[in-house]
């Protein structure tokens, strides 16, 4: 687990701020949780059951127009983070920390583009969750932030992945059946080298129902300490 960030030291009289900012503007009000892992390994199902609020990390993606987007066989490689708005991804977390509520895209995989916003409510949660493929890659600027809770990446047998990924995709249409199993297929092969990558970012590995535990248990020592400290 991420440890808690440090207060730092106040600034120095001598010192004026650089900008006059309300009290507590600097202040994070919560802070993120990280669910990374094969796409079919359970994140939003997982995110569902936890009851807090969520960031789909899927509706940055890029529209499939943007110029330079990663190919592989004659199609855009939608498994490649550069296909992904890491900047936008970054800045949206930094609201939902200091707000009560943060405007989000909504993003049509169907079609590959953007259809809309979204604004996910935030009332008093202490942590905010993040889920996605490539939530890893937010790891180190959260980090850096001191708003990082926990990062981890659930852990499934490749084939529960593969067929729980082609039956959702199946049924939700979200693209041809051949490209289903082509791309199904690649990411059976390629999910042990996403793994080592999501490791090396950062994440910790865990079983569903272990992230699901620990992740409880995280909401409700956060709420205790915001109740001790509000901020």
């Amino acid at each position: 687990m991420v440890p808690f960030p440090t207060t730092p030291e106040p600034a120095s009289p001598a010192d004026p701020p650089l900008f006059d900012l309300p009290s507590g503007a600097r202040v994070p009000r919560r802070r993120v949780v990280l669910v990374t892992g094969p796409s079919g390994s359970g994140k939003t199902s997982l995110a569902r059951r936890l009851g807090l609020p969520v960031v789909n990390l899927d509706d940055f993606y890029r529209d499939a127009d943007h110029p330079g987007l990663p190919r592989r066989h004659g199609i855009v490689d939608w498994d490649s983070p550069a296909t992904w708005d890491v900047e936008a991804a970054h800045a949206a977390l930094l609201d939902a920390c200091r707000s009560d509520r943060v405007d989000v895209p909504v993003y049509d995989i169907p079609t590959s583009q953007r259809t809309g916003t979204q604004t996910v409510d935030l009332d008093a949660a202490p942590l905010v969750l993040a889920e996605g493929i490539f939530a890893a890659e937010l790891v180190d600027p959260l980090s850096r932030d001191g708003v990082l809770a926990d990062a981890v990446h659930l852990t499934q047998g490749r084939l529960v992945t593969f067929w729980r990924r082609l039956a959702r995709d199946v049924g939700e249409s979200r693209k041809p059946i051949a490209a289903l199993l082509r791309r199904g297929t690649h990411l059976l092969l390629a999910e042990p080298r996403m793994v080592r990558r999501w490791e090396s970012q950062g994440t910790r590995p865990l079983a569903v129902e272990a992230a699901e535990h620990e992740l409880r248990a995280l909401a409700a020592h956060e709420r205790t300490r915001h109740e001790r400290h509000p901020t």
